[in-house]
């Protein structure tokens, strides 16, 4: 199986037209799952939505299907002015029952490698809304600081799904940010969350991008260092 990930800046207008054409299995050709979202930054304090960028994250038998649905679906035409990248999930924790995730062992990551993309996906427990925004803003604060994150957006079709996508720079840089000892606001997040858990499921997918196509601000995610600046956000 691959993932992908499209996010394109459509209007206010197109926002709510995408948001309804969400492809589905059993009608799209080798199509396992897919979700269309709004987006939004990824930093400290409330929610900031972006109200012209929509999103749609999916899973595919192969690349195969993902090139059939490009060619003959109308939804990509929506999103054909931004930017889309194909993923090999290496590792996955937790589960999301609306896609079971196969990960790849011939595409394991090392340091070295280069980018590493992360989809955290989640369906909210309404009644932990609020302590699930406010151990995200601690902890979504931190990652925006810090200088190895490539790009990030947050995902959202309210009132359950949430999520996010994020681009490192390394596997070992991710790492630090998630389980350092100096950056503890994720792994304090991780805590309060495992003691009462904010979402009914929720999974966490380590990935290896591959095959993008397009530009968002301007630029290209993946091929963007951390040193460059600005540095670009896929959101916000």
């Amino acid at each position: 199986m691959i993932v992908s990930v499209h996010l394109a800046d459509v209007g206010v207008r197109s926002v709510r037209a995408v948001l309804s054409q969400c492809p589905r299995p059993g009608a799209t050709p080798g199509l396992r799952y897919a979700e269309t979202t709004l987006t939004g930054a990824i930093a400290s304090g409330l929610p900031k939505l972006h109200p012209r960028r929509a999103a749609l994250i999916a899973s595919w038998e192969d690349d195969a299907a993902l090139d059939h649905f490009l060619a003959e679906d109308p939804l990509p035409r929506l999103l054909s002015g931004g930017w889309h990248v194909r993923l090999r999930p290496v590792r996955v924790s937790g589960a999301w029952s609306p896609m079971p995730v196969e990960t790849d062992p011939d595409a394991a990551l090392a340091d070295e490698d280069g980018p590493v993309a992360v989809l955290t996906l989640g369906r909210l427990r309404l009644r932990r809304a609020v302590p699930f925004l406010r151990a995200n803003s601690s902890a979504a604060g931190r990652a925006a600081a810090d200088p190895a994150l490539l790009a990030s957006t947050a995902l959202a079709r309210p009132p359950r799904f949430v999520g996010t996508f994020s681009i490192w720079q390394s596997v070992s840089a991710m790492s630090r940010y998630a389980y350092g000892s100096t950056q503890p606001q994720h792994k304090a997040a991780v805590r309060e969350h495992r003691a009462a858990p904010f979402h009914h499921e929720a999974a966490f997918l380590r990935c290896r991008p591959y095959g993008a196509h397009g530009t968002l601000d301007g630029a290209e995610p993946i091929t963007t260092t951390a040193a460059t600046r600005p540095r670009p956000k896929l959101a916000g």
